[in-house]
């Protein structure tokens, strides 16, 4: 998800007043962190032309060079972003995973100290450098699985964007995290702000943890409403900007139920332990309850740079470039259970937590080919579920896979959606 950062924003009939620091308040509070210039972290950023990299850029460029230094951008054909972004920061490596533009990305940098990589050696070349500190894994889909496992295999501290990773892999990516010593950071919104309000207390005292979700731009339609939805209309979300796969993800819900089998592996939470809740305004990013009924919650305007800066400069809070919420004005937040029956996706996703092993890994890949399908009007929008749900049901199950065979059920699921057909 990626802000939208209007100066006000109405939620329920009233209206929070954004408010900005300006740079001298900004400078003033940077130079009491005490923090010498110099002492900089270097940061790769995987995915860095989407919207995930394009908000952390954004947060680096603020910090100044005080905290924070773009080492190394990977992109995949987004050339000229890439190139812009090279100029603009001076990474020590940038990796391209289009060959063909690989070429002329060299001639337009030749000079700048920047060295042009290939896509998978370079980015596991990038990440395991011994200069690299942390690793914003943003790249979208089971393609950002490879990048995040170099970086915890490495020892790196990841700051983890992509759900996928945790969806496919689960238990082997914590497993290999806690052999490593290496710290998970969230930057999803919803994981963020689970992460923040879990330090209210201790693991064992959480009752569950609440995910909110906007509900998308077909919250309160009918299945009927849906039958002959567009791309175009699933693209238009209601608060946040982001890129086509997510923006059809979170128009069906898969997007949550991704995130709720992510919340699962991330907090070590039982499948009982998590539930969701459609909160429009986006302002409440998700809640915990504790054992003695006390219910935490994280707020704050929907802008992700918040979340991508606690997770890059943790565990310090430092002024950033975000809005704030002016409480002084009226204003109301509003909370509905979901519509299961119209968007079963969400379903799915507790499924797959439940079961485990393989189930994480088809449904992903599922969704990936039926949304790419969608998008290239070749099946319909109800038809993403039905697609995924068939995926889930052929596929080999196997509750205790090794990574081979995890890619292995990741190629079927797609191929089986690619022959999938209603009749």
């Amino acid at each position: 998800m990626s802000c939208i950062n209007p100066p006000c924003l109405s939620v329920g009939g009233g209206w929070f007043r954004l408010t900005t620091l300006q740079t001298a308040e900004v400078a003033a509070q940077e130079s009491s962190t005490g923090m010498p210039p110099g002492l900089e972290q270097n940061v790769v950023v995987l995915g860095s032309t989407g919207s995930i990299g394009r908000s952390a850029l954004s947060v680096i460029e603020h910090d100044g060079g005080i905290r924070l230094r773009a080492f190394g951008l990977a992109a995949n054909s987004s050339v000229d972003a890439l190139i812009e972004q090279a100029r603009v920061f001076r990474p020590r490596y940038i990796s391209l995973s289009s060959p063909e533009a690989s070429a002329r990305v060299d001639a337009q940098l030749r000079g700048t100290g920047v060295e042009l990589l290939g896509s998978r050696d370079g980015i596991i070349k990038m990440v395991q450098d011994p200069e690299t500190d942390k690793v914003l894994s943003a790249i979208v889909g089971a393609a950002g699985l490879e990048g995040t496992w170099a970086a915890i295999e490495a020892g790196k501290t990841v700051a983890l964007a992509n759900k996928e990773t945790l969806v496919v892999a689960g238990p082997l990516i914590m497993e290999l995290a806690r052999k490593r010593g290496v710290t998970l950071l969230p930057v999803d919104s919803e994981h963020s702000a689970i992460f923040q309000a879990m330090r209210a207390g201790q693991p064992k005292e959480v009752r569950r943890v609440i995910l909110t979700s906007s509900g998308g731009p077909f919250r309160g339609k009918s299945a009927r409403e849906l039958a002959d939805v567009t791309p175009e209309e699933a693209l238009k979300h209601p608060t946040w900007r982001m890129g086509p796969k997510i923006s059809i993800d979170s128009a069906t819900l898969m997007n949550k139920a991704l995130e709720v089998i992510e919340a699962r592996w991330l907090f070590d939470l039982r499948p009982d332990q998590i539930e969701v809740v459609i909160h429009p305004e986006s302002v409440v990013h998700s809640l915990v309850e504790f054992v003695d009924g006390s219910v935490v919650a994280q707020l704050s305007p929907p802008d992700m740079r918040l979340p991508i800066q606690l997770a890059l400069t943790y565990p310090d809070r430092v002024p950033g470039p975000c809005p704030l919420l002016d409480l002084t004005s009226p204003f109301a937040l509003h909370f509905e259970p979901p519509d299961r029956e119209t968007f079963p996706c969400l379903d799915l996703g507790y499924e797959v937590m439940r079961r485990g092993g393989t189930a994480g890994a088809a449904l992903n890949a599922a969704n990936e080919a039926a949304v790419a399908r969608f998008l290239a009007s070749e099946i319909g929008f109800l038809d993403i579920p039905r697609a995924c749900r068939a995926a889930l049901d052929h596929h080999h199950y196997d509750p205790r896979p090794t990574l081979d065979a995890l890619w292995r059920v990741d190629a079927s699921a797609r191929q089986e959606v690619r022959r999938w057909s209603r009749t």
